[in-house]
This record gives C-alpha cells, structure tokens and sequence, in this order.
C-alpha cells in the first residue's frame, strides 16, 4: 500500500511518504504503566547467550551501530579516527578466528554534529567505503530554535554530504497537545530531507508520560519519518526498556495500519555488550527477524563498540584485553 525503505549500493534509499493528518489514531490512546514495566523486567532479567552464540549476536550488533560522536571538542582527527573504527569495527585477527574476516562487518553509520559533515564524508571516502554519514540537526539537543534556522540546518547538512539526519523536535508541542502542529513541523523536516534519510528524535525522557511517548511516536511516523529515536543522549534519562516497548508497539501498530516497515533506533546510555544483547533479544520479540536489519535498527552509541569487541577478544582468546590491546575508537 505505501513504499517501503531498502538498501542499495550499501546506503539506505528512501520513497518519500507520509500519511496524512489523523487525530483519531491517537486520540484515545492510554499506555498502560504497569504491564509496560512488567514487560521491561521481563526482558532485563531473562539470562543472555553465551560462548559462540554470543559472539554471533555481539558481531551482528555491530552492523547496528551508528558510531557517534557529539562533543564540544570534536576536530576533523578524531572525525577521522571515528570513521576509520567504523570501517574495521573489530580487529582482522579477531575475525579471522571467528572465520568472519570476509564478511565485510562495519558499523551502520558515522553520526556526527553538522560542521562535521565534510569531514566524515572525506574521512570515509578516503578510507574507500561507502558507510553512510549521520547528522543531527534542527537545533540538536534542546531543539529549541527558530524554525527557520533548523530547516535551514538539515538542508545545508543534506548539501555537505550527509545521508541520514536525526533531528529532535520541540517537546512543548508534545507537553501542551499541540499535535497537529507537530505533524506539520515534521513534515517539514522531511521535505527538507529530500532522499536523505529522516530520523526523528523524540527526546521521551522529556516528553512527561509513556501516553505522550506513544503519540509522539504514531505522529512522527505519520508525519514521514523513517525512523524513530528514543534520545539524543544529553537528557537525563535516555534510551530505557519502558519506553522503547511503547514506542516499538507503536511502530507494530502503524505497520498494521498502513503496511508500512518503520525503523527504531534507542540511543543514549547503551554502553555494554550487555546492554546490545538485551537490545537485539527485545526487537525480535516484539517486532520479529524482518526489523533485525540496518535498514530497520540502529543503535546510537560511542562506547558501546569497545566493549563489544573487548568480549569478542575474550571469547577468542580467554582472557580479556589491555587497555593497549585494542585500538580505539
């Protein structure tokens, strides 16, 4: 019924799309609190694979990752380094025991701030991959500034080279149920996109109530976007089971209406391999095999890779690594 999101070339291609404005799809929505946190602590205590297993699953999560870096201090040198991780996430000694040295594993995406683009885009380039270039935008984090000069801020990064952008939205909208407004200023963002990618970014930390995060969600999808993303990583609290099982139902809910596959992306606070684990197991629970894909998750993290590669040099070797062992990221 509607067209649906695919790779090609290794970089994701988009149909544009939307739905168009509908508040009885969220009008008389109510989440239900407490099944929602007995659901999260199902998944938080059930017990992760272990040995070759988990070195599989800890291997996929790497094509999951959109490597990020969001700091005040960043320069084009750890650009580069961030984008060279990217390339070879894991050791070729590792991988080559584990027999998955021609698999081609790297990260889903480099996710940097705007002023960045350029240099991600030639660090890539010059590293001959063709790993897509994230880049948050329209007033990232807080998301608020003039409306102007955030549509202003995608276009200009789509101009340097970035392929997907993550932009936050204003919460007042949210917190005051302004939802059509809502709808309309993602809408925006999304022709601002053009091709490129759209991941929005709810911030639901800040957004009040798990019925708030829900409709956030459903309008956000309706409004275009291709994904959906928990947070920017600078709230104080971030990606959580809670939320992202409302915001993954949500997700189930519009793919039963309008047949079309929307991605999610949890970002802020994954820091384990642990941590990606219980990721991974609560997606193909809740969503099935078809959303364990790059096309359809993401994780946002910029720590999170070191650890997962410091558990596959265990499983390899049996000892855990130096902090000399492993290059960094």
């Amino acid at each position: 019924m509607y067209p649906q999101s695919g790779r090609a070339g290794g970089t994701l291609v988009r149909c544009p799309y939307y739905i168009i404005y509908d508040l009885s799809w969220i009008s008389k929505v109510q989440v239900n609190h407490p099944a929602v946190l007995r659901r999260a602590q199902q998944v938080q205590a059930r017990r992760t694979v272990k040995k070759e297993w988990q070195a599989a699953w800890l291997l996929k999560a790497v094509t999951f990752i959109d490597l990020t870096t969001l700091s005040g201090d960043d320069t084009s040198s750890n650009v580069q380094r961030l984008c060279y991780k990217a390339k070879y996430p894991i050791r070729e000694d590792l991988l080559k025991a584990l027999n998955m040295h021609d698999k081609d594993i790297t990260t889903a995406a480099v996710c940097v701030y705007p002023a960045r683009v350029c240099d991600a885009v030639r660090a890539l380039k010059a590293a001959g991959c063709n790993i897509p270039v994230a880049s948050v935008a329209t007033g990232f984090p807080a998301g608020q500034t003039h409306l102007k000069t955030r549509l202003e801020e995608i276009r200009l990064a789509v101009e340097d080279g970035a392929t997907e952008i993550d932009v936050v939205i204003n919460r007042s909208l949210v917190l005051t149920g302004q939802w059509e407004a809502l709808y309309d200023e993602i809408r925006q963002f999304r022709k601002a996109c053009g091709e490129a990618h759209l991941k929005t970014i709810l911030a639901t930390g800040e957004l009040g109530s798990l019925t708030n995060v829900y409709k956030a969600s459903m309008i956000a999808m309706m409004a275009g976007s291709d994904f959906i993303k928990t947070s920017t990583g600078k709230e104080t609290v971030n990606a959580t089971f809670p939320v992202a099982i409302v915001m993954l139902r949500a997700i189930r809910d519009f793919f039963w209406k309008t047949g079309n596959k929307i991605g999610f992306k949890p970002a802020g606070g994954i820091r384990s391999a642990k941590d990606a684990l219980a990721w991974l197991s609560l997606i193909k629970e809740e969503l099935g095999d078809e959303w364990l894909k790059p096309e359809l998750f993401r994780i946002g993290a910029s720590t999170l890779l070191s650890d997962i590669e410091r558990q596959i040099y265990h499983h390899v070797t049996g000892r855990y690594a130096a902090y000399h062992d492993l290059p960094m990221s």
